[in-house]
């Protein structure tokens, strides 16, 4: 049975919509949800079943899966390994539309990890993903909204139509721009551009 679409205002997300899709989170069940680039297919990142299913769900376990936390730097230090360089960058730019790359904790699942032990780590600037995370009480497990073959599906009866069938539920926030988010490795204590994207760095990368 292939996934409900319910709408959801993404600025000010109806609790009641919000609770549902906590409900399925915390039943190890996947949901597509707005952030502020992509959508996002995501889990409970602490359900090691959910997280695996996302994994095998884009056709490549390779591919990467980030995490998701509100905006609050707490909440990243217990994920990451956040040195004091590390903690004045991610201060800065966010909450916003950046993954950042950290040396990973315990608390991360084997499978999130790279051969390196790190990890990717956003703080969207969005409503809806900030309250599943709040309600939920842990971060999500995250991978963009795309096909196998590398497109980014920006509308939820796409999503539908290429995941509804193993996911429980689609939050549709409206059509999302083609907009990936900008990854930063930390790694080190040097910032360097992993991917460009919808985030803007200038100013910590100039040191202004």
């Amino acid at each position: 049975m292939a996934a409900p679409i319910l709408p959801i205002d993404a600025n000010h997300p109806q609790p009641r919509l919000l609770e549902r899709a906590v409900g399925l989170l915390e039943a190890g069940e996947l949901i597509a949800y707005p952030t502020d680039t992509y959508y996002g297919l995501g889990c409970d990142l602490l359900n090691k079943k959910a997280v695996a299913r996302l994994h095998q769900l884009k056709g490549d376990p390779k591919k990467p899966v980030s995490i998701l936390v509100p905006p609050d730097l707490a909440e990243v230090a217990k994920y990451a390994k956040v040195s004091n360089f590390a903690y004045r960058v991610v201060r800065h730019l966010t909450p916003g539309a950046f993954t950042f790359i950290l040396e990973s904790t315990r608390l991360v699942p084997e499978i999130m990890q790279t051969r390196q032990s790190t990890v990717g780590i956003r703080v969207p600037d969005n409503a809806v993903v900030q309250g599943l995370c709040r309600k939920l009480g842990r971060p999500l497990a995250t991978t963009s909204a795309s096909k196998p073959d590398g497109e980014v599906l920006v509308g939820a009866d796409d999503i539908k139509d290429s995941f509804g069938h193993v996911l429980s539920l689609i939050l549709d926030g409206g059509t999302q721009l083609n907009e990936p988010s900008t990854v930063l490795s930390l790694v080190g204590d040097e910032v360097s551009i992993i991917r460009q994207g919808k985030g803007d760095a200038s100013a910590v990368i100039s040191g202004d």
